[in-house]
């Protein structure tokens, strides 16, 4: 019905437009949000025709297309791009995400206008953040659609540039700044990783080609000697792990997410940090076509360790972004450990169990697209209306912003991956995956594999409790600061954003048996075929795994729920719970009205685990008492701060940091001012070069 070459070329002038318009109306605001916005929409909805005409193709293998080969635009190559399984489900998840965040941009980023009372307090040049969304949402899908290392390398760095502009967006700020100085150096590290990790899978095939296809990378892959595609492996590991947030390459994100304008973070975490998970796939899957077990090995185990510290400092932060942004470390990390099992199951020649891991990877991919950009935009909902990101100084927001709670409180219980909610039938699939791992007969596979399943548990557990404490202290009990207690409910079409997400959540939770089948077909084309009754098997509503290990309808679990909560409901009306309901004041301690001082605050929740995790966290308490110069005994202030250790932070780049400056301070002993000495300089290189050359 649509030409996929069309639709691309469409769906790329509607951004280069939507840049140029959203720059040429800058002086009116509403216009430029405006504007921006429905280009944004519109090139989303471009994006999800284009990936459902990949999904829905029936050729042989990954079934690539080329869509479209541009000659003569850059100088050095030709810009090529490839329509195949794998880039198809990322652009449903760019477009998936993208739609509704461009529609919840359009109220959330008046907040950047001058306002009348405050003439240039909040004004913010609209046009230069809409030219760098457009090209950000642009540069995302055209990743995902290269096909060869100089357009993948390219888009690559463009991505990061327009991402880079976003963040640092409220530049005023001296956090900001910092924030995205760190989100630079560390994007261009992982730059350097891959662009190394592409050039060494070129082999013989670099010289004299600038092209270098995939196609030409996956011919050239099969000559490589071990030793050097285990190097590439590892390079690009770092590389496309720092972008997914991978430990110790996180430390950007819980930065960047709180000084990021929020409709900025939920595209950042909800897509951005997948497509690391992307080239990720695309490298082991595609272009080396497997490797040895210990690949998967390791990175099931940093995904595991991910998983792990992620959740544990989303628990004891106190800031909604900064958990949020932990939260992501979290989730990147189990979608590393699914498909690190998947490589360690299609190593030892299990392609059945390999494809219900894969599956499980990519439905996790998903369903964290949505839900955590539903969380981000609900945290951007609280800080328009309160000004404040600090749990400490929320609560109460359940009765003055209730449709921004519900979504919120959808978005929690996907993420802690309760039924009937998306979040669960991700997890359920790579848990099935992990207990059936016993069918192996490598015990060392067993240690990766079950030191995994322990962390996917532990995990679980965890978040549930993360997510209490986002959601019950910063939405119930009563407001601990003025700007809580005038909270007003968010916008309309920021209101309509969330409820989009907050209806696929329970959608993909629901009807995961329709997407399924699309996600294994994804699988079997680069792990082969499998044995549907040992691996996964859809038939209607029910999925199963194994030789009838397990077996789950989602749909039906969904009405089962559903019945019981109406059953009991019926049955407090018929025990007529209703006639007998007695009001009362709540006991307050003897005190004649509650105040916000009783309350559990988000220190006291997190204490008892910063307590069990002592070990990690390391707390440094310090306790100040001021009293009058009177009398010692009556205290007249008592401060308590308890921060916890940052330890790739402290430990690992601040002595790297520490250690550059040194060498700089060092290095400025030459730099004199004088133009003669720099000449002298140079002439001293030339000549040791001419030297070095000539022997």
């Amino acid at each position: 019905m649509f030409d996929a070459t069309l639709v691309l070329i469409v769906l790329v002038a509607i951004h280069l437009a939507g840049a140029v318009a959203v720059y040429l109306t800058r002086q009116e605001s509403l216009l430029t949000r405006q504007l921006n916005g429905i280009f944004g929409i519109a090139g989303g909805v471009m994006a999800l025709i284009l990936a459902l005409i990949g999904l829905q193709r029936n050729l042989p293998g990954s079934g690539s297309t080329v869509l479209l080969s541009l000659e003569g635009v850059m100088p050095f190559a030709p810009l090529e791009f490839t329509l195949d399984r794998l880039s198809s489900f990322f652009l449903l998840l760019i477009a998936v995400v993208g739609i509704p965040v461009s529609l919840y941009s359009i109220d959330y980023m008046r907040e950047y206008v001058s306002h009348p009372d405050q003439p240039g307090a909040h004004a913010y040049n609209l046009g230069l953040f809409g030219v760098a969304y457009q090209i950000f949402i642009l540069s995302m899908i055209l990743v995902v659609l290269a096909s060869t290392t100089f357009t993948f390398l390219f888009l690559w760095e463009l991505m990061a540039l327009a991402s880079y502009f976003l963040v640092v967006f409220e530049h005023r700020h001296r956090d900001t700044q910092e924030a995205g100085t760190l989100y630079l150096i560390m994007t261009h590290l992982g730059f350097v990783a891959l662009f190394i990790g592409f050039m060494l899978l070129s082999g013989p095939a670099l010289v004299g080609n600038t092209t270098l296809s995939f196609s030409e990378l996956r011919i050239s892959a099969l000559a490589l000697p071990s030793t050097q595609r285990d190097i590439v492996f590892l390079l690009m590991f770092i590389g496309f792990g720092s972008k997914a947030g991978m430990i110790p390459f996180h430390v950007w994100l819980p930065q960047a997410h709180p000084a990021a304008p929020s409709p900025v973070s939920a595209l950042m975490s909800g897509v951005m940090i997948k497509l690391g998970i992307y080239g990720l796939l695309r490298i082991t899957l595609d272009l080396l076509g497997g490797g040895p077990g210990w690949w998967g090995g390791l990175i099931l185990v940093v995904g595991g360790a991910s998983a792990l510290y992620g959740i544990l400092y989303a628990l004891v932060d106190h800031n909604l972004k900064r958990l949020l942004a932990y939260s992501s470390v979290e989730n990147a990390g189990i979608i590393l450990l699914a498909s690190g099992a998947a490589l360690v199951f299609w190593s030892a020649g299990n392609t059945a169990l390999a494809t219900l891991a894969l599956v499980g990877a990519l439905y996790h991919i998903l369903n964290h697209g949505v839900f955590k950009s539903l969380l981000f935009m609900g945290a951007g909902a609280v800080l328009q209306s309160t000004h404040t990101l600090d749990m400490e100084s929320l609560g109460g927001l359940i009765k003055r912003m209730p449709w921004t709670a519900l979504f919120f409180l959808v978005g929690s219980v996907s993420i802690a991956a309760l039924p009937p909610f998306n979040g669960f039938v991700g997890e359920w699939i790579i848990l099935q995956s992990l207990l059936l791992s016993l069918a192996l007969p490598s015990q060392g596979a067993h240690i990766f594999l079950t030191l995994g399943l322990g962390a996917l548990a532990l995990t679980g557990g965890l978040v549930a409790a993360a997510f209490v404490k986002a959601f019950g202290i910063s939405f119930l009990a009563l407001p601990r600061s003025a700007q809580a207690d005038q909270a007003t409910e968010a916008p309309r079409l920021m209101r309509w954003a969330m409820g989009i997400n907050a209806v696929l959540c329970l959608l993909l939770g629901l009807l995961a048996t329709l997407l399924l089948p699309a996600l294994q077909g994804i699988s079997r084309a680069y792990l082969g075929p499998d044995q549907p009754t040992v691996g996964l098997a859809i038939s209607g509503l029910e999925v199963r795994t194994g030789t009838d290990f397990g077996s789950l309808s989602p749909l039906l679990l969904g009405i089962l729920l559903a019945l019981l909560a109406l059953i009991a409901l019926w049955g407090l009306r018929l025990a007529g719970i209703n006639e007998l309901t007695r009001r009362s004041m709540t006991w307050a301690c003897g005190r004649f009205t509650l105040s916000p001082r009783m309350e559990y605050t988000a220190t006291a929740f997190a204490n008892p685990l910063k307590r069990i995790f002592a070990f990690l966290y390391q707390p440094v308490r310090a306790l100040t008492i001021e009293t009058p110069g009177a009398s010692p005994h009556f205290a007249q202030d008592i401060s308590y701060r308890n921060p916890v250790r940052l330890w790739f932070e402290e430990y690992l780049y601040g002595p790297v940091a520490r250690g550059i400056v040194w060498l700089a301070r060092r290095a400025s002993l030459v730099q004199h001012g004088s133009l003669h000495l720099y000449l002298t300089y140079i002439l001293s290189i030339l000549v040791i070069l001419l030297v070095l050359t000539r022997g």
